[in-house]
């Protein structure tokens, strides 16, 4: 792997670590199912390109892309919570739906951001080069975000979450509505997604209503891969290993693009096969690994 190519995997993965946060909250926190950020990734993406487009700041766009994600992710919340559909079906539908909304805000399929300001265009007009202020500034947006997430499920409300998750029934009974922090979780998680969307099509230059497609799994991949690589402990301990997982699966990836067997390479129209086959391999490790342990004894 060359230099760049390491820099632009940790780019990428730094970039997608707003998304893993997301999924980190509803897959491991919440404990829901939710297919909604395969819609909420490019509903962020188009949301951001056409506040760029019109003018917009582009670190204002985020925001919107913010409000929108939230938006998207409490429609899944309340389908669940307030409509009692099962949190699988409920974020298909909402995934579904946000297709079509996209296409509405863009106007069209896709949608380029070519010769519009980035995030990035303070940085490198500081003088900061290309190829160093995508990972400083992305990656100190991902820390940022995950910061700010390990405050909130340390507040008392954030903490009423992370029970809704481990046992409803106990948090129920002692008068907390597990309705409003589902659908404050799950809109939280797509919020995060949708702003990773942003930041992926404003590094990208394009917005394009596929993209999304694969981002739970993505997603799901860099969680299990970071809490084999760093094990799961303290809440900002499981945290850091989402946005470390996020990294280090954008790394596997390009080391994969870069495999060659004799005259057998392999291509970006493999990329879902080498994830499922990451995924595989991050969920069967630590059976292996407690398998050869017992051994050992």
């Amino acid at each position: 792997m060359t230099y760049y190519a390491f820099i632009g995997a940790v780019e990428q993965g730094f970039v997608y670590g707003l998304m893993v946060l997301g999924v980190y909250l509803t897959f491991r926190v919440l404990d829901f199912p939710d297919l909604t950020v395969d819609g909420s990734l490019p509903l962020g993406a188009a949301v951001s390109s056409v506040a760029v487009t019109a003018g917009v700041n582009p670190y204002l766009s985020l925001a919107f892309a913010f409000m929108a994600g939230f938006a998207a992710g409490a429609v899944t919340g309340l389908l669940n919570a307030k409509c009692k559909i099962l949190h699988l079906l409920a974020s298909i539908l909402t995934m579904i739906a946000l297709y079509s909304i996209n296409i509405r805000i863009m106007g069209r399929p896709n949608l380029t951001l070519l010769g519009k300001p980035t995030v990035l265009s303070a940085l490198t007009g500081l003088g900061v080069p290309a190829h160093a202020a995508g990972p400083l500034l992305y990656g100190g947006l991902s820390v940022l975000a995950a910061v700010a997430l390990v405050w909130y499920l340390s507040t008392e409300f954030g903490q009423a979450t992370l029970a809704t998750g481990d046992n409803p029934r106990m948090i129920t009974a002692l008068g907390v509505n597990t309705q409003v922090t589902v659908i404050l979780g799950v809109g939280l998680s797509n919020a995060l997604t949708a702003v990773s969307g942003a930041l992926v099509a404003q590094n990208q230059g394009a917005a394009d209503v596929n993209m999304g497609v694969g981002t739970i799994v993505a997603g799901l991949a860099s969680v299990i891969i970071g809490e084999t690589l760093l094990g799961r402990g303290g809440l900002a301990r499981t945290i850091a290993a989402a946005l470390a997982g996020s990294v280090a699966y954008r790394l596997a990836i390009a080391l994969a693009l870069d495999l060659r067997i004799g005259s057998l390479a392999v291509t970006p129209s493999d990329l879902n096969l080498i994830t499922a086959l990451v995924v595989v391999a991050a969920l069967t490790l630590p059976t292996l690994r407690a398998r050869l342990a017992g051994r050992r004894c």
